[in-house]
């Protein structure tokens, strides 16, 4: 019971720790991209934005595991590097202050340190968070927080939306306002995250392997397949992704009120299908899920094509968040399926380098191409839209049908897993089991 009791107060922090995480994410990451390019970043910045920090965090969780093994902790690492992750948002709260050139350079300096503080730490944080949840209500439960979190995501970014168009001409003013409520915050996070209670794990050299030995094996592991396959899909996201905010704030000159609704139209379809998500992965399969929301996410970045009217792009935003919830809460969650206890937080540092590497070079190409391809109805981005999801189709078609599940799960039809999860009418299983 004393184990059990630890574990519930543990959960209850980390709900705490993640309220205020998520109150940052609002006030400070939906808005990263819109501060650079109100300090006047250009394409090849944008790209840099999100390259750099996702390059460099990757790599150094190339010792993740080693370290975390080094320190025979996982809540000391968490503890040490969440801090200096709060930290660090001070300078950034204070580039129009503290500089008057090279702003979007320090910008992109200052976010690539913050997201390698708070990355290293990450796969310690998996492999515990495993440790406190069941197997069989990962989904459920990873379902139901993520909800919750989202929701105050929502609140905080769009407060910071209403506190930007309150500052009109002086925005960088309410740049620097809501960018100080994220320092808050995260420390208010880190102090609840570090009472976090935890489990012993007995680490071995039966364990240990290297991140060449992980990537030798691609043609007899299953995991590795899957790491492969959330890469390629990260590349061909984000060679579009960074680009949408600069597409509705620069070309379309939308104000910020309308952006935050616009963006925060993903979040809520989101939230409001991540437990039903949840619930499904569960009974019928991560893959399964995967799979399904797989057929969609090429198409996201293409609607984008057909109209500018304010309410199209707002479906279109609930479209995309319906398939997010699906695919990222499943890929999440096969990593439990998937990975030994033992082998959790290597596994989680060796995934995080690939798809990090894979977001970086996506960004990368994608500011490059912003400003050499040719224009689609008067505007390149909208090239660089289709080119993203063109490469999603082809990237699902070639590795997908390689993963398999790991798990015993019911079977289920695609359209009845549709028609259940937006609850037009319940699940109908055909008594196949998958494995």
């Amino acid at each position: 019971m004393e184990k059990k009791g630890k574990i519930r107060q543990s959960l209850r922090n980390s709900f705490i720790d993640g309220s205020f995480c998520s109150a940052m994410v609002g006030f400070a990451d939906q808005y990263i991209t819109p501060f650079a390019v109100a300090l006047k970043a250009t394409s090849e910045q944008i790209g840099m934005l999100t390259a750099f920090p996702n390059l460099i965090s990757a790599l150094i969780q190339l010792k993740s595991a080693d370290v975390t093994e080094k320190f025979k902790s996982r809540m000391r690492i968490i503890r040490i590097f969440i801090f200096f992750h709060a930290f660090i948002y001070l300078p950034i709260f204070l580039i129009p202050v503290l500089f008057k050139t090279n702003r979007a350079l320090w910008l992109i300096l200052f976010i690539t340190l913050a997201a390698s503080f708070n990355a290293f730490p990450g796969p310690a944080w998996t492999s515990l968070m495993a440790d406190h949840i069941p197997a069989r209500s990962r989904g459920k439960y990873f379902g139901w927080r993520n909800r919750l979190m989202g929701m105050i995501t929502v609140a905080c970014a769009f407060l910071a939306g209403f506190i930007l168009n309150f500052f009109g001409k002086d925005k960088l003013y309410g740049f620097m306002i809501i960018l100080g409520l994220a320092f808050v915050s995260r420390f208010i996070s880190w102090y609840f995250l570090s009472k976090m209670y935890e489990p012993p794990i007995k680490v071995t050299k039966e364990h240990y392997f290297t991140f060449w030995d992980f990537i030798k094996r691609t043609k007899q592991s299953n995991f590795v397949k899957f790491v492969i396959y959330v890469a390629s899909i990260s590349f061909a996201q984000n060679i579009s992704a960074p680009f949408f905010a600069v597409y509705m704030l620069r070309d379309l000159n939308l104000s910020y009120v309308t952006y935050t609704v616009i963006v925060l139209a993903s979040t809520i379809a989101t939230l409001a299908t991540m437990g039903i998500w949840g619930a499904h992965a569960d009974r019928i399969g991560n893959i399964k899920v995967i799979r399904f929301t797989s057929f969609f996410i090429p198409v996201i970045p293409v609607l984008w094509l057909f109209s500018q009217n304010i309410a199209y792009l707002i479906i279109i935003q609930l479209f995309a968040g319906y398939v997010w919830a699906g695919y990222n809460l499943s890929v999440f969650n096969f990593v439990y399926d998937a990975v030994m206890p033992e082998k959790r937080t290597r596994c989680v540092s060796y995934l995080n380098v690939i798809n990090g590497t894979a977001i970086c070079c996506g960004a990368l190409l994608g500011g490059f191409l912003a400003v050499n391809l040719p224009p689609i109805f008067g505007y390149r981005l909208m090239t660089l839209f289709l080119l993203s999801g063109v490469l999603r189709a082809i990237f699902a078609a070639a590795v997908l049908p390689m993963i398999k599940e790991v798990r015993r799960v019911e079977h289920v039809k695609n359209i009845d897993l549709f028609f259940s999860v937006i609850r037009l009418r319940p699940i109908e299983l055909d008594g196949e089991r998958d494995i």
